[in-house]
């Protein structure tokens, strides 16, 4: 038996990046930085963060397109993958990337400009109740997504 399965909460990076491949299917890459706080030697706090390449395909890469964008905090559900290629020099160069199953919005939207404190608000033109946080992005249970 196998497993290739990783987990991750941390913040994005950037805004995600979306584009088609040739045969026309979505494909969306964001990064998504992961903070841990330790004690070093010597009894100080110390924290580091680790980046991860996330890459989505198909429905799921347009709503993450869509509706993450970069400082948003989100869990990420997925398996890890290792590409290789040659650079223009020949040499090989690998890359690991997370390949999303699952994204999951865990913070408040932003606030719409204007929009009154302790009222309920939503960033122009995304419908109502679409991508609140704790919402799965994900492929399997798409007929109960609101949008």
């Amino acid at each position: 038996m196998s497993l290739n399965k990783a987990m991750i909460i941390g913040n994005l990076g950037r805004d995600p990046e979306m584009r088609y491949t040739p045969n026309g299917q979505a494909v969306t890459q964001f990064t998504v930085a992961v903070n841990r706080n330790y004690k070093d030697a010597e009894g100080a706090w110390q924290e580091e963060t680790e980046w991860f390449r996330v890459v989505a395909w198909g429905p799921l890469a347009e709503r993450t397109a869509e509706y993450l964008r970069k400082g948003r905090k989100v869990y990420v559900e997925g398996r890890l993958q290792t590409r290789q290629w040659e650079d223009r020099d020949g040499q090989k160069r690998y890359t690991t990337e997370l390949i999303a199953q699952t994204v999951t919005p865990l913070d408040p939207r932003p606030r719409e400009e204007g929009a009154e404190l302790g009222g309920p608000s939503r960033p122009a033109g995304r419908p109502a109740g679409a991508a609140e946080p704790g919402d799965r992005l994900d492929d399997t249970n798409l007929d109960d997504l609101p949008f």
